[in-house]
This record gives C-alpha cells, sequence and structure tokens, in this order.
C-alpha cells in the first residue's frame, strides 16, 4: 500500500477514533453489503434462449419492418417489448423471456434495419444513434 495511502488511512482513523484495521473492516462490509445488494444483470438461461432462437431465427431474419416482425412473433406465441433501452421477448402470459440481444438481434441492429424505432419506444435518442453510428 503506497505511503500515502496508509498515512490517509491513519489520519481518518484518529478522526474516527478507531484503529486502521477497524476503518478497513467497515469499508470491506460496506462494499459488501454494496454488492449484495446491487442490481444484478438479467441473464436468460441459455438451455431457453438457445431453442427460442432456433424456432424464431427466420422471423428475426426476414421480418421486413416492425409490424411485419411483432405479426410474426405473434403467430408463435410470442412478442417484443420495450425493456429498458432495448427490447425483450415475452410469451403471450406476458412473461419476459430473454431480451432481443441474446437472440442476436439488438435493438440498434433492428432499428437499422427497418430504418425506424420500435413503436412506443420511450427512448427515442437511441434510434438517432444507432442511425448515425458504425453500421
Amino acid at each position: 500500500m503506497p505511503p500515502e495511502m496508509r498515512a490517509a488511512l491513519r489520519q481518518l482513523a484518529g478522526d474516527e477514533d478507531t484503529s486502521v484495521g477497524e476503518l478497513i473492516r467497515g469499508a470491506i462490509r460496506r462494499d459488501l453489503f454494496r454488492r449484495s445488494r446491487a442490481k444484478t444483470a438479467r441473464r436468460a438461461d441459455e438451455r431457453l434462449v438457445a431453442p427460442l432462437r432456433a424456432l424464431l431465427a427466420d422471423d428475426l431474419a426476414y421480418a421486413t419492418d416492425w409490424d411485419n416482425l411483432q405479426r410474426r412473433l405473434s403467430a408463435k406465441g410470442y412478442q417484443l417489448r420495450e425493456a429498458g433501452g432495448g427490447l425483450a421477448l415475452h410469451d403471450t402470459a406476458g412473461a419476459r423471456l430473454c431480451k432481443g440481444s441474446d437472440l442476436g438481434y439488438g435493438y440498434s441492429r433492428l432499428m437499422r434495419r427497418f430504418a425506424a424505432p420500435f413503436p412506443g419506444h420511450s427512448h427515442r435518442y437511441l434510434y438517432r444513434k444507432a442511425m448515425a453510428g458504425p453500421h
């Protein structure tokens, strides 16, 4: 540990009337608590995603626009919905199954292909960003 860091820890420990060891243990305890409470990424189970990817591959690859894609997915019991800055696949009961990017088709890729944002998507700036970015 650099001498400056040790000096800063001694100063803080003195200001708080505690030991450097207790100060470090407290910092580690707070960090572990923060990490345990952190929002975890919603990762789809690959055992679920792989069959979905195969089932929907043609629909995702050959859809001509957003409406066409939603009709194709709906015919198989699925639909895309806005999910933060992207899209998620849901079943007809409304259960979220996976992200669009888990299927190999991220939101930016689809926006560029359809030259339009997902209907009703609240993050309109993403369309301008996708169209301006590298293709």
